[in-house]
């Protein structure tokens, strides 16, 4: 037989080379060889408070990713709710030159003029689980939509009321653009699907889960015909919950908020909350990083983005410079073991 010749074999191995650059051209995730000697790009988180369950989860997903992708992840933030902390931390990470600067604003206004002091100096600044949609921000990661997540808590909460009575709501930091959203939210579904119902009260936690606690209990001796309550974060709904049991008015007083799931578990146990409505907080962290990594890269987000085999089709508007992880989950007994945070 004879054998093939060395312009046979040149033209089959650049054939060859030529689809498979095609094929990684069409994958919007196809990685490339590692260059050794390339600077690793540095992701740097700041929560709104370091230590509670919420953004741990978080952390967890953005180191997930940070592996995979071959980045330095660096989580840092305030030991309590306080965003002129936050923007000491993110003059510190331009002044130690990082490429991206992840924040979750506990004051979008006071975030503001930092993040513009960090992009005119070449850093990157994004925002993610709270947005500061008047800075100059180049993304935001949202972990649901607003008015799916205000539905998601009223409809929860109506069906243990009967759809009308009084409710209260026991949020956490005032300034937080992603909780104001959300109460707006509720109010303004309330008012229209449920006009038989009112907020009586909102009041301010921090994020504090005994204070949370305190207040929930003072809005029942304040409104004793208080029959609902809503945590509006994750250190308030199992702080709510918690008052309610030790004030011995389950199933007088129902309550439901947006819960890490262990947190809410034994709550959701003995009943004295009857459900969270939250999302996966793995992944939301598991996509900052991903976000992060494409904006330092210069890479372009597409209106459908295949994140991992676990987020395969990541919604991107253009317009808002908004990633939406998805809808929101309804976390209950039934379900709630399905989550390790």
């Amino acid at each position: 037989m004879r054998r093939p010749t060395k312009k046979l074999v040149v033209t089959v191995l650049l054939t060859l080379c030529g689809t498979l650059g095609l094929t990684g051209c069409q994958d919007q995730n196809a990685g490339s060889l590692a260059d050794p000697n390339a600077k690793q790009t540095k992701i740097a988180f700041i929560p709104k408070v370091k230590g509670i369950p919420y953004f741990e989860a978080m952390n967890t997903g953005g180191q997930e990713a940070a592996k995979q992708l071959g980045v330095q992840w660096i989580f840092t933030g305030p030991v309590t709710a306080d965003a002129s902390a936050q923007v000491d931390i993110m003059r510190q990470l331009v002044e130690q030159k990082v490429d991206v600067i992840v924040v979750a604003p506990n004051d979008p206004d006071t975030l503001a003029p930092a993040i513009a002091d960090a992009r005119r100096k070449g850093v990157h600044v994004m925002t993610s689980d709270t947005d500061a949609p008047r800075s100059q921000r180049e993304l935001f990661v949202n972990q649901a939509d607003v008015d799916g997540i205000g539905a998601a808590l009223t409809e929860a909460l109506m069906s243990k009321m009967g759809g009308q009575g009084k409710y209260a709501i026991v949020s956490c930091g005032p300034a937080a653009q992603n909780l104001n959203a959300w109460i707006a939210a509720q109010k303004a579904y309330t008012a229209r699907k449920y006009p038989k119902a009112q907020i009586v009260d909102i009041v301010y936690a921090s994020e504090d889960e005994e204070a949370a606690t305190v207040l929930a209990k003072e809005l029942m001796r304040d409104h004793p015909d208080l029959t609902g309550l809503v945590g509006e974060c994750t250190t308030s709904a199992p702080g709510v919950a918690k008052a309610v049991r030790e004030e011995q008015k389950i199933s007088q007083v129902f309550t439901v908020g947006v819960g890490t799931p262990q947190a809410i578990k034994p709550y959701l146990a003995d009943g004295s909350c009857s459900m969270s409505v939250l999302w996966n907080v793995e992944q939301l962290g598991y996509l900052t990083a991903w976000a992060a990594k494409q904006v330092a890269d210069g890479k372009p987000l597409l209106e459908t983005n295949k994140v991992s085999g676990e987020l395969p089709a990541v919604k991107y508007n253009a317009e808002q410079k908004m990633l939406l992880l998805g809808d929101p989950l309804r976390i209950t007994t039934e379900n709630v073991d399905q989550f390790k945070y």
